[in-house]
């Protein structure tokens, strides 16, 4: 029997492999975002000066081949300060994510499983965080709860929460309903069994693909906060930061908001070609 369970997880697991390398565009995009997880991680090799390191006597240095993006105002290189930036963006996008995840796929199970008086409930309330724009919504948490990296993680996330449990609940009124879930409530199987055994696993598609478009999202929302001051604080290197920083000699010296502009802007394309590719690949009818 795990034999025959083992054959068919390799099945699947194939068949999606199969879909996604068909999209060539999304391949691409999961190579860059490797690359920029690499970076990230190895950061301290790569990065060929210190990110706070200053040079006064080097200030506005244009891109050249001791410093390949130039230096900034304070004589640090951006080159380096843009790899140590890939490292906090990331994180902060990931985690986000997940605590986004993590709790909206609590509230839209619960919220689908149970229905009636309950669903009404949840959803009205998430309704009306829905109304409100993602990003007003995280600015408003930030400015409450204050700058730093642990409260801009916490204003991104809770603004997140709302979309992920949407799209959870619906997938799990689909779910629900089928022939195996009753039998399993036949069988015996308790409401939490049922939820996070039989059905959560079986919503995984659409989740996966959300939070891969949500990790773009989150950095983006992140990097905004930073861009007007309620985010990451200076010396910390972030995308955010680094624009908000360059902004006041984007005219004489725009290597300063380019090279960050641009790392922002390649991440979140190349992380929504791997989230159209994964939603293609969970579900090839979705396909345009």
């Amino acid at each position: 029997m795990n034999q025959i369970t083992e054959r068919k997880k390799s099945s699947r697991l194939g068949d999606f492999w199969k879909q996604f390398k068909k999209n060539k565009m999304a391949v691409f995009g999961s190579v860059v975002i490797l690359l920029f997880v690499i970076v990230a991680i190895f950061a301290s090799v790569i990065a060929p000066y210190a990110p706070e390191a200053q040079d006064l006597m080097n200030r506005f240095q244009s891109p050249s081949s001791e410093h390949f993006f130039g230096t900034d105002n304070f004589g640090r290189d951006v080159f380096s300060n843009v790899i140590y930036g890939a490292r906090i963006s990331l994180f902060i996008g990931l985690f986000a994510t997940a605590i986004s995840v993590f709790f909206g796929t609590i509230i839209g199970a619960v919220a689908g499983y149970f229905g009636g008086r309950v669903d009404n409930f949840i959803m009205r309330i998430v309704d009306i965080f829905l109304s409100i724009p993602s990003l007003v919504l995280a600015i408003a948490i930030s400015a409450a709860l204050g700058t730093g990296m642990f409260n801009l993680v916490l204003a991104v996330s809770l603004a997140g929460v709302t979309s992920y449990a949407r799209i959870v609940r619906g997938s799990v009124l689909s779910v629900k309903e089928q022939e195996y879930i009753e039998a399993a409530r036949i069988g015996g199987a308790k409401d939490l069994r049922l939820i996070f055994r039989h059905i959560l696993p079986n919503c995984l598609g659409p989740i996966i693909v959300q939070a891969t478009l949500g990790v773009g999202t989150a950095i983006l929302s992140a990097a905004s906060l930073s861009f007007i001051g309620l985010g990451v604080q200076p010396p910390t290197p972030e995308w955010g930061g680094m624009l908000a920083s360059g902004r006041p000699y984007i005219r004489d010296y725009s290597h300063m908001t380019l090279f960050p502009g641009l790392a922002i802007a390649l991440t979140i394309f190349c992380l929504n070609l791997l989230g159209d590719g994964l939603r293609d690949a969970f579900d090839p009818k979705q396909r345009r």
